[in-house]
Parts: structure tokens; sequence; C-alpha cells
């Protein structure tokens, strides 16, 4: 993936006319209806990392200070539904959701009639495209100053070649100078109005591209293109849905960690509960968030006598932190059994355990939250490992429970969204802790995990604003890890579960 960077400011046109726009409108374009894709909603509203798509693209230009205004054009008979996530959400610069129109010419003319007259800067996007950057948006504004026109492209990896009817090739063009076209794309509004103005006296006129519009029809304008990114993706086809999700993922595990007042800042008065908190990740994890300033209640089978998938000792658990802190905001579930063994050769109670405790007590845990959660707006926190993608010999009943708790984040996630209670998953890689130690023996130190990068990479997930995620949590090549050999009594029960494989 190419990472986002800041161009290098280009020699401006000569003799630039001086510009000096009211204000900046973003103009969402969210008409499309999701044929491609099969569904019987319009693509923009298909939920990825826990919300709508057009959330997540409005929440990029809410938070973006060159952003004024924004308005949204929806598809016909949906503007309901953005209206409901426009409030939801809580975005002060949506000033319109207005109906698009039939053909893309139409929404344009109904977009610029929106924004009105007088001088404005306007820059259109795809609502389908979720991952565009605050970098992209502000530069987009920035080249408005010096230019009339801008849009934004990334190289062509791929060697594009020209076709005839019979699809035979004509030419192939020197890839080098070749761009594909991303948005927003960004414009002046006298520019815009103007190409849309001439263009009405064309009666083959049909526009895709409104840069396009300014290059036929004001064909002496220079339109400026600023470097789009790979990660700006359009949702268009099944697969787009699995590649922004997993976009959405890598972007939580690769984000900048706090400093140590950022995190105390976020955790200075929060309350979270851990359950298998005595050992390994949850004990790792109890002991940061602790020095973040976080009042955190433990709880093991070990220590407390807590069965996690016991329902009054979960219950118990809960009040007793409620009591004393009169909140719960993260409730996170560390505690899970590793049994190794063929399954017909595995007895009944050695099934039940692990079942209940891995399977069974998220669960309970889950339904025993939710009450306290929907106060804070929290979050539940549970742990997957990546046997969940494909089941191992051996480790039937483990693999089956992972992949039991992956399909139990995305539903709950999808459920309490209505009361704005976030669900996540982390899903570290082979992790050195005393139940693995206890299953393996000990193993490379080269190989392994620190638990306690795992532990300070939960709590960036749980400070973060995802939901209904998966992440990865992986070790940066050439980083040093200590292997953590077994505790004394240590309880495998309580301990987080790693992935199985070499």
């Amino acid at each position: 993936m190419t990472q986002d960077h800041t161009t290098a400011p280009d020699a401006a046109p000569a003799n630039p006319a001086p510009w000096r726009p009211t204000r900046t409108v973003a103009v969402i374009l969210a008409g499309g209806t999701g044929t491609r894709l099969g569904l019987g909603i319009p693509k923009q509203l298909l939920k990825i990392a826990g919300k709508p798509i057009i959330e997540h693209t409005l929440a990029v230009f809410e938070a973006a200070p060159e952003i004024d205004e924004i308005i949204v054009l929806m598809a016909t008979g949906h503007v309901p539904d953005a209206e409901r996530i426009v409030a939801g959400a809580g975005f002060r610069k949506v000033t319109k959701v207005i109906e698009g129109g039939e053909t893309r010419n139409d929404t344009t003319r109904i977009a610029l009639d929106a924004v009105g007259d007088g001088d404005v800067n306007i820059l259109f996007h795809d609502a389908v495209r979720p991952l565009v950057s605050a970098r992209i948006v502000r530069e987009c504004v920035n080249a408005l100053w010096s230019y009339s026109a801008v849009d934004v492209a990334i190289p062509s990896a791929d060697t594009i070649v020209q076709v005839d009817a019979d699809d035979c090739i004509t030419d192939i063009p020197v890839r080098s100078r070749l761009r594909r076209g991303q948005t927003p794309q960004a414009f002046r509004s006298g520019t815009i109005r103007e190409a849309y103005r001439r263009a009405e006296g064309d009666s083959d006129f049909a526009a895709t591209d409104d840069c396009g519009v300014v290059l036929r029809y004001l064909p002496g304008t220079p339109i400026k293109v600023i470097d789009g990114s790979d990660e700006n993706i359009k949702v268009t086809h099944p697969v787009d849905v699995h590649l922004a999700d997993k976009l959405f993922q890598l972007a939580a595990a690769q984000a900048p960690r706090l400093t140590h007042r950022g995190y105390a800042e976020e955790l200075t008065g929060r309350t979270i509960v851990v359950f298998g908190g005595s050992y390994g990740i949850g004990h790792d994890l109890t002991e940061l968030a602790r020095r973040y300033g976080a009042q955190v209640f433990p709880f093991s089978r070990s220590t407390t006598g807590t069965h996690v998938e016991r329902a009054e000792d979960v219950a118990a658990a809960l009040k007793t932190a409620f009591e004393a802190t009169g909140r719960i905001d993260h409730v996170v579930v560390t505690a899970g059994i590793l049994e190794k063994g063929a399954l017909a050769e595995m007895d009944d109670e050695t099934m039940d355990r692990l079942l209940h405790v891995n399977f069974v007590g998220p669960v309970t845990i889950a339904r025993q939250s939710l009450p306290y959660l929907q106060q804070t707006k929290g979050q539940l926190l549970l742990y997957t490992s990546s046997s969940y993608t494909r089941g191992r010999a051996r480790y039937a009943l483990y693999s089956a429970t992972k992949a039991a708790l992956v399909n139990l984040t995305q539903a709950l996630a999808d459920e309490w969204a209505e009361f704005g209670v976030r669900v996540n998953c982390v899903n570290p890689e082979r992790t050195a802790t005393p139940m693995r130690t206890k299953a393996f023996g000990e193993e490379p130190e080269h190989t392994l995990l620190a638990s306690e990068a795992v532990a300070q990479a939960s709590l960036d997930v749980l400070i973060s604003e995802l939901t209904g995620q998966v992440v990865d949590v992986r070790r940066a090549p050439g980083e040093p890890v200590a292997a953590v050999p077994a505790q004394p009594g240590a309880d495998a029960s309580e301990q987080l579960p790693a992935d199985v494989n070499a």
C-alpha cells in the first residue's frame, strides 16, 4: 500500500486570478443503488467496520478543518436513511441531505443549486470512497488557491491497452503518463458552473467525471492533479467490501501510539473490567491501564473465584466494579483455554470445559455487560487467534470457538450500534504467555510476540472509535521479544488464546 505524503507545491500558473472564496463545501455524491453489489439497499448504506460506508466518508470531511459545509446528494427514496445517520453521528457540518438526479449531469446541477451563488470552493466526492485521507482533502483545498480545477489520481500499476469494437488492441499508451482517477475533485465554483453552462448546449453531453467536463468545455483551464492513495478505493463490487473492511482493520493496527499524557487523558476516570486478568495479556493490560489512570478490576478463577461461564459469577464481578466507581467503560475478555488432541479422543469433560470457557463465557459476559456499557457508550473487547480462519487438526474445538468469537464480534457490533456500544476482537499472532508455554513448552524467542505488545495494542483499540473489527497484532520484523516462562500456579484458563501455528 502507498503511504500518504504531502506533495511538494508546484509552480503556480502565470498571473493567477485572485481567489477569495467565502467558504469550502464538500458535496458527497451518494446516488448509487448498489446494483453491482447485488444489494437491496444503496451500497453507501452497507456497513463496513461497524458503520455505514457513508458515515465513514462523512466523518473524514466533518473532521477536516478545511471544510466548512457538507451537502449530501442521496439516492432517491433514501434521504431519511442518510438523515438518521447524520443525526446519530452528530455531524454538524452537514447542512442539507437531498435527492440526487437521475443522471450524473442532473446530480451536479442539483448540487450547484444547493451550494448557492457566490465564490465558493466545491469538492465532489464519492460517498463509497470511505478511506479518503485528511491529507488528500487538505491538498485539494490548498491547490484551489492556485488552480481552478483539481483532480486526484494515482499511477497505474498495470499496462493500459486500447481496443476496438472487436476487442483487438489498437494502442498501448505509455504507462508512465497514465493515472487512475479518484475523488474528490475540487473546483472554484465559477469554473464548474461555467463548464456546465457551456455543456448545456451540447446534445451529446453526458458527464461521468466533473474534471472531464472542464477539460472538454473549458479546454484552456489547467487541471491540477494531486496524489491520491491506493487505499482510497471505491466500493463497487462485492470484493471491494472485503478489501475496504480489511483496510480499516489495517489502519487501526497501524494507528500511531499516543504519548503517555495522551493515554492518561483518555483513560483517567474510566473503569475497565478484565475477565482473565491474573496472568498473561490480561495482567499486562490491567497494569498498563492502571498506570494511565484507569480503574481496573481484574477477575479470574484462581484469584477471585470467578468462572466466566457462570452468569452469577459474571454478574457479581460487574456489580463489584460498578458499585466501586459508578460506571463501566470497557469490558475485556482474555479468559480462554487451549486443549490439544483429536476430537474423537477428547473426553466429554474436556470438551465441555473448552466450549464453556472459550465461547459460553464470552457470550455470558456480553449479555451481562450490555446494560453497563450502554450507560457509558463503552466497548466490549474479545480475543481470537488466526486459527479462526481455518480449522486445525488436533485443535478442532479451539479453532471453532475462535471463529465463533469473530462472528459474535461482528454480529454484536451491528446489534449494539443503536446503543452506541462498540465491540471489537483482537487477533494476535503466536504470543508468549504461560498458556502457550504450558501447551508447547519453551520456544525460540524470535518467533513469539511479547504479551505486553498485545496489551498495548488492546489498549489502543479500547480508546478508538472502532467497532465490529478483528484487529491483527503482529510483531514488526526485527522487534526483540522475550519468551515468558510458565508462572507457578498459573491457571491456563486465564491466559490469552494465542495462534497455535508455527
